[in-house]
């Protein structure tokens, strides 16, 4: 995989010269950069390889007040040339440098001794020996230093070898999924339009893709591509890379947008890192501090929270939530660098391990079990940072697009463990279209909350044999998404927990259960109406001796309906259940003979006054047996 070489250190230091010496390419284009003899703007080169392949350099300014363009360079970079001149020796943009390299997780690389043509040999080796002191304890210890003279040539071949051996043995580990390219340098080509150039840190993209510029909702299309200086059709990960966009103009982009692709990347003005304060640092870094923030190329304000301590000491590492003034789009494991707000100088840096986060609430109910996970996350392996980032998202739920920026898994690798982890049911997924997961351990909280919320439906409904289906949604489930509710449902169902009669819903051996006074009542209704047979009492008659009214027998009613015993032709007026069925058989088998059937009809049928006829009729109506055509009734179906 391509790697690329970046350069660090003091101004006029030497580091352009070098680079030219080595690539035979000026990284200085502004005129003014020409004029004063210093690099303002980020400079790019390209260093032929043996195999004919081209890596990568950028060159970075070394003056204090460029150290925001240092930054945006030296984020896309694998290993380091540091640059020192032997006149001047370890000056403070050299360990300005060095420590921003630190911050940013680079891990690699070597020390260029430059302008050695200007010092004698014992001068030289002093220098060589005070930076390897430098060094001592930073992760170029131990690394080779090779004194060259880009005027006389002197040592540039050493170094050619050695950045030769170094592309061969390093592997950085980019993600081949997620494409993702921080914005540098934004200008326009004449005939092409506007162009974008960045280091492309994972992924890779090819002319005629769609494309996002984050964190706005600006769509493109990718017109044309350029890589180390050559037209590409597809630009791979680990290369400078150069896209013309189609449809936007310079105006409509700034250094630190990043080109990704559409839906996958997720802006958000609060990230949660592990924090590490420089040792250097003068002062400790102390709750709602504002700071500049440096991550790929982009610059911003933000205001640091610690939710462990009142402040964060020089060389103490802790949690941190950092709240922008604007979104930003960032993954897991990624690196950013913190600078006082004044003076500005690098403070500490910071290891992402929450880009999409919420706010930390103490008042949240779940605000230690957050806590505990987010400071889990830094030395979590994979299958625990997904495992982490599911529980943490809650009864919201998260997608396998938010799982693969949260995690820095690749899409394989994260839906094999999601698939383990399922298996183990740690966790589900319940949005089968948007892929989206819910952990286990809230599972079992909300089927709990819903089996309750029935339960105590229950209880105030005694004489009900359930609630609505819809009531469950509507009420309990109100604040989830409505798949997630009806997963829910559907697992304590399978799990032989709640029981489902067409719209009704109950706990799973729930029984409906009358007082001793209500089963009398009961049983005093189902007598009468057994004995009244197709002529049942009227209703008023049976209540008034056992002195209950209407209004307080409702209750028993409505449980008798809903088991059949009981059947409401009108208010007042009950049949009893088998009545009923004899006189819907009556019904049918006359119309088996005859073709309409009028009140007069009726009544020789039954011997029935017009007291129940006409109801009756009314309910056959109703009940959908037959079907009023005039004054006659056909039945339904026939």
């Amino acid at each position: 995989m391509p790697v690329v070489l970046g350069t660090a250190g003091h101004i006029d230091h030497g580091k352009t010269t070098l680079v030219k010496a080595l690539t035979g390419i000026d990284c200085d284009r502004l005129e003014e950069e020409k004029k004063r003899g210093i690099t303002i703007e980020l400079g790019f080169a390209f260093f032929g390889l043996p195999d004919g392949t081209r890596m990568g350099i950028v060159d970075v300014p070394g003056h204090e007040r460029f150290v925001k363009n240092m930054v945006a360079g030296a984020s896309g970079i694998d290993f380091v040339m540091l640059v020192i001149a032997a006149d001047e020796g370890v000056m403070p943009q050299t360990r300005e440098h060095l420590e921003i390299c630190s911050l940013l997780g680079i891990e690699t690389g070597f020390v260029a001794l430059t302008k050695t043509d200007m010092v004698d040999e014992e001068w030289l080796a002093l220098v060589q020996e005070d930076v390897a002191n430098f060094l001592q304890g930073s992760f170029l210890e131990g690394a080779p230093i090779f004194p060259v003279s880009s005027h006389t040539g002197a040592g540039l071949d050493e170094v050619r070898q050695y950045i030769v051996r170094m592309e061969k043995e390093l592997a950085p580990r980019r993600r081949s999924d997620l494409f993702r390219l921080p914005v540098d340098r934004v200008f326009t080509m004449k005939g092409h339009g506007t162009v974008v150039t960045g280091t492309m840190i994972s992924g890779s993209v090819a002319i005629g893709t769609d494309v996002q510029l984050y964190p706005h909702d600006t769509l493109t299309k990718v017109r044309g591509l350029q890589s180390h200086g050559g037209t590409v059709e597809v630009a791979p990960a680990g290369r400078r890379t150069a896209i013309n966009l189609h449809g936007l103009e310079v105006a409509d982009i700034e250094r630190g947008d990043v080109v990704a692709l559409p839906g996958s990347l997720f802006p958000s003005q609060t990230w949660h890192v592990e924090l590490r304060c420089l040792s250097s640092a003068p002062t400790p870094l102390k709750n709602r501090t504002e700071v500049h923030v440096h991550h790929g190329s982009r610059e911003t304000l933000a205001r640091l929270y610690f939710p462990d301590r009142d402040k964060l000491m020089p060389g103490e590492t802790a949690l941190c939530e950092m709240r922008f003034t604007d979104p930003m789009v960032g993954v897991f494991g990624d690196r950013c660098v913190i600078r006082s707000f004044s003076p500005l100088r690098t403070v500490a840096g910071g290891k992402l391990l929450h880009p999409h986060a919420q706010p930390l609430r103490k008042k949240h109910p779940r605000y230690a079990q957050m806590l505990e996970a987010l400071q889990s996350l830094s030395k979590a392996e994979p299958d625990d940072r997904i495992r982490l980032h599911v529980s943490m998202a809650g009864e919201t739920g998260v997608s396998f697009r938010e799982l693969c920026i949260l995690t820095d898994i690749e899409s394989k690798a994260l839906e094999k463990g999601l698939n383990l982890l399922g298996g183990k049911q740690e966790l589900a997924c319940f949005d089968k279209e948007e892929r989206s997961y819910v952990s286990g351990g809230i599972l079992e909280e909300l089927g709990t909350t819903a089996l309750d919320f029935v339960a105590d439906y229950h209880r105030k409904e005694p004489l009900k044999p359930g609630m609505p289906r819809g009531m469950l949604t509507s009420g309990w489930g109100r604040k989830l998404a409505p798949k997630l509710v009806h997963f829910v449902v559907e697992r304590l169902i399978k799990q032989g927990k709640l029981a489902v009669e067409g719209d009704v819903m109950r706990i799973a051996g729930h029984k409906v259960s009358l007082a001793a006074d209500q089963e009398g009542l009961r049983a005093k209704l189902l007598e009468a109406h057994a004995a009244g047979g197709i002529t049942p009492p009227n209703l008023k008659d049976v209540l008034e001796p056992l002195n209950v009214d209407v209004k307080e027998a409702g209750s028993v009613l409505r449980l008798m309906e809903g088991s059949g015993e009981l059947v409401k032709v009108k208010d007042g007026m009950y049949f009893h259940g088998p009545a009923m069925e004899k006189l819907v058989g009556m019904v049918r088998e006359y119309f088996a003979t005859h073709d309409d059937l009028g009140p007069n009809e009726f009544r020789d049928l039954t011997g029935l006054s017009r007291k129940y006829l006409i109801p009756l009729l009314e309910y056959f109506d109703k009940a959908r047996i037959t079907l009023r055509v005039g004054d006659k009734r056909k039945l339904r179906g026939a």
